[in-house]
């Protein structure tokens, strides 16, 4: 870098606009339709370069749709995207040498080794000789993989595969990893050992991280969530600040006549619950006192009935209504 005179002040400035770099993501008035369907409707998004951001919905709430797009895979109807800084209508190829997309599904040649898949993967990057190999070898003992190198990817557990689907991605040391449902089909303990990994990954290579998902848990990982519904972002911010939002106790009554029981929770107490998913919920202040207030009234009509702080799940419900295991719907 040129220092410009000798003024620390000018020196501090220059620096700053060196080390500056733009949103990983700048998304406009993004709009993505299918006949006369609207499966992404005018979403405004910006993602920092660094984080780990995650894609809340339900299945056909418009996160596969806004994941092709990010990807390079499918242009928009209209609206505005910036990918590193990048317009993906007449820059995709440079920016498919920066990214790394990582599918719902691992696409691995199910016949050849890890060895020889990730070899492949690398020679489609241009990457060749010791610099592969030792890329390669590096990314394999942060996996943890180094001793199944010489397997055949048709003999490896779901949670493998997805592992060496994860490295293929980050042979060419991308700026940016955007996956579709990384932990889909994975059982809770593959998924904690999965979402270990990606954490050391920003840690040691700085890459962001853009997921689609539709577990609570998996999103409570992330530094900034957006909520998805319907092809409409509803929600966006740290999972904890959209916590504090709703800022009451959640009450979830089970019972089997949710909407007699409202009713006359509605008259008896003065709150309204609403019905959801099978179930009554009810959000307050003091959530412990209505609480044993609706069980002194009411025990022997409710099944169960619990009381806590909100979690993602019940600021998912306040924004959309609807449950993260609705019917999927093809985007």
């Amino acid at each position: 870098m040129e220092v410009i005179g000798t003024d620390p002040i000018a020196f501090l400035f220059w620096e700053t606009i060196e080390l500056s770099k733009p949103p990983a993501i700048e998304v406009h008035d993004l709009v993505h339709e299918y006949g006369d369907r609207r499966a992404v409707d005018n979403i405004d998004l910006e993602i920092e370069a660094g984080e780990i951001f995650g894609l809340l919905g339900p299945n056909g709430g418009g996160k596969t749709t806004l994941f092709r797009i990010l990807s390079t895979l499918l242009k928009p109807t209209s609206g505005e995207v910036q990918v590193l800084g990048l317009d993906p209508n007449t820059q995709s190829s440079e920016i498919r040498g920066r990214i790394g997309v990582v599918f719902q599904h691992p696409s691995l040649d199910a016949k050849l080794t890890v060895l020889e898949n990730l070899r492949h993967q690398g020679h489609l990057h241009g990457l060749r000789g010791q610099h592969l190999k030792d890329r390669i070898d590096d990314l394999l003992g942060k996996m943890g993989l180094a001793a199944r190198k010489h397997d055949r990817a048709e003999i490896l557990s779901g949670g493998l595969l997805r592992r060496v689907d994860l490295i293929r991605g980050l042979l060419h040391r991308p700026e940016l990893l955007i996956f579709d449902e990384p932990s889909t089909g994975l059982d809770p303990g593959v998924r904690r050992r999965y979402w270990t990994d990606l954490e050391g990954l920003r840690e040691q290579e700085g890459t962001t991280l853009i997921l689609t998902t539709h577990f609570i848990e998996e999103a409570e990982r992330c530094d900034r969530v957006g909520i998805l519904n319907q092809g409409k972002l509803v929600g966006e911010g740290r999972p904890n600040d959209l916590k504090q939002a709703i800022g009451k106790d959640v009450i979830v009554i089970e019972a089997d006549d949710v909407n007699g029981l409202k009713d006359d929770i509605t008259r008896k107490v003065g709150v309204k619950p609403i019905v959801f998913d099978g179930t009554l919920r009810i959000e307050c202040a003091n959530g412990h006192k209505l609480m044993a207030e609706l069980y002194t009234s009411f025990r022997e009509r409710m099944s169960a009935i619990t009381v806590g702080r909100p979690t993602l799940e019940d600021v998912f419900v306040r924004e959309t209504g609807l449950s993260l295991l609705s019917d999927p719907v093809i985007e």
